[in-house]
């Protein structure tokens, strides 16, 4: 890959970083597809149990690059259509990976940036880090990343940040629900690999299907499904949940005291 780079450890755990430091690891045409056409593959793979979301530089992510910007000035309606269409693919496909996403966020995450910490499942953050949709500055709106951040944060914060531009703090980020926990420098690495080594004691196919749990859940609400549905929903997916080999081994492991043997 081009502008971003994809590791992976002994316990199927990804790593992607992002590698452009030099423009603050901003997104431009190229990098959009790269990470598109990389999302796409994961979700296709049983390989990866987890994937975590890092960067190279000072920044996490500053949003669009200036030299895309500049041709984007250029752009028709239809080629706009296009852009933001591509762009917007990138947010869906990274917000419906089937497994857990962790975000290790150590520098400054703005516009598009946010979009990406938004579709993270956890988010860790240095302190120090700045969080903004600054986008109304260029005479722009947070449109395409705003159904992912308001997920996150609601519509008071959105109301808020989207229409002033205003940077917030990640103890901000905390309180609104975008991130989840801030860790300091000098602990953040070890912080960092406690996260996940836990997710890689979790079972590969539960992981997965705990997250979509949670979409479905959601998915049931805005539906208008009344409670009585979505409880009957619950009860009968656990039991068939508990018929499965990953339950099955997990319980046996409990019972007899030892580390369970996930099947693959």
């Amino acid at each position: 890959m081009k502008f971003c780079l994809l590791e992976k450890n002994e316990n199927n755990i990804f790593q992607l970083t992002f590698n452009r430091p030099e423009v603050h690891n901003a997104f431009n045409e190229e990098m959009i597809a790269e990470l598109i056409d990389l999302f796409g593959q994961l979700k296709e793979t049983n390989e990866c149990r987890c994937l975590v979301v890092k960067a190279n530089g000072p920044s996490f992510c500053a949003g669009a690059d200036l030299n895309w910007m500049k041709k984007m000035k250029d752009y028709g309606e239809e080629k706009n259509i296009q852009d933001a269409k591509a762009l917007c693919q990138l947010f869906l496909q990274l917000n419906s990976l089937p497994m857990p996403t962790v975000g290790l966020i150590r520098g400054n995450a703005l516009g598009g940036g946010v979009g990406i910490v938004s579709c993270l499942d956890f988010v860790l953050s240095s302190p120090e880090v700045e969080f903004g949709l600054t986008e109304v500055r260029l005479g722009l709106i947070p449109a395409v990343i705003s159904p992912f951040v308001m997920s996150k944060i609601g519509e008071t914060h959105a109301r808020a940040y989207f229409s002033t531009g205003l940077r917030f703090n990640a103890n901000d980020a905390k309180q609104m629900g975008l991130i989840h926990q801030i860790s300091s420098a000098n602990e953040f690495d070890q912080t960092a690999q406690k996260i996940i080594s836990q997710i890689s004691q979790t079972a590969p196919l539960a992981s997965k299907m705990a997250k979509a749990l949670a979409f479905k859940i959601s998915e049931l609400k805005r539906s208008g499904q009344d409670d009585s549905s979505i409880h009957e929903y619950t009860y009968k997916t656990i039991a068939k949940v508990r018929t499965g080999k990953e339950a099955q081994e997990g319980m046996s492991s409990l019972l007899e005291k030892r580390k369970p043997n996930w099947p693959l």
